[in-house]
């Protein structure tokens, strides 16, 4: 899944637009968002320092691509994370945003520019409405099944949203220590939605 994003994709491997973003994304991964210039994008694609405009106007369309790219793998994540929850669905989904930003802090700084600022690009725009759509579905799910508070979905998921967001990037910096990140968000996380009962749980039932 996102491991193979970072896989190089030469030139004479398919389109030129998708190994200049394969490119972009595998240098992204190696050395940071400042470090991704276009120029160094077109040399690890095998092609000349003019060639990325004619298909990206500048650094920041391709950066924009990047980040298409970067959240459709997020959603791939996620449905698995889904598919494989001991807990309630919010919880495995915001469990999934925190895991996958400590894994590629790189790739959540591009998509912080990109989805979190004061306006998203339209080029991103039909996929964050997906992203949405299955957060409310998700949300409104669990409503219904008694795992989340009543009151407005939007909400509920504004608010959910911060505290991933705030959590991922409290970890990023070191302000939380990356080698208790799962256990810290877990914590963080039983908010939405109860985790399975323990073996002992269960025997003391019976």
């Amino acid at each position: 899944m996102d491991d193979k994003l970072g896989q190089r994709a030469g030139y004479h491997h398919g389109s030129l637009p998708a190994a200049l973003v394969a490119a972009a994304l595998e240098l992204l991964d190696e050395r940071g968002l400042d470090k991704v210039s276009v120029r160094e994008v077109a040399r690890r694609a095998g092609v000349s320092p003019g060639a990325p405009f004619r298909h990206f106007n500048d650094r920041q369309a391709l950066l924009t691509a990047v980040a298409d790219r970067i959240l459709a793998d997020f959603e791939e994540w996620q449905l698995a994370a889904l598919a494989d929850a001991q807990c309630g669905a919010m919880h495995a989904y915001g469990l999934g945003f925190v895991r996958y930003a400590i894994r590629h802090p790189h790739r959540f700084e591009l998509i912080k520019s990109r989805v979190f600022g004061a306006e998203q690009p339209d080029e991103l725009r039909s996929r964050l409405d997906h992203l949405e759509q299955t957060l409310g579905d998700i949300i409104v799910a669990g409503q219904l099944a008694g795992e989340l508070p009543e009151g407005d979905p939007a909400v509920i998921g504004l608010a959910g949203q911060a505290i991933v967001y705030g959590l991922s990037q409290m970890i990023i910096d070191g302000y939380l220590p990356r080698d208790h990140a799962d256990e810290l968000a877990e914590r963080v996380l039983d908010a939405f939605g109860p985790k399975p009962p323990s073996t002992s749980q269960i025997e003391h039932r019976e």
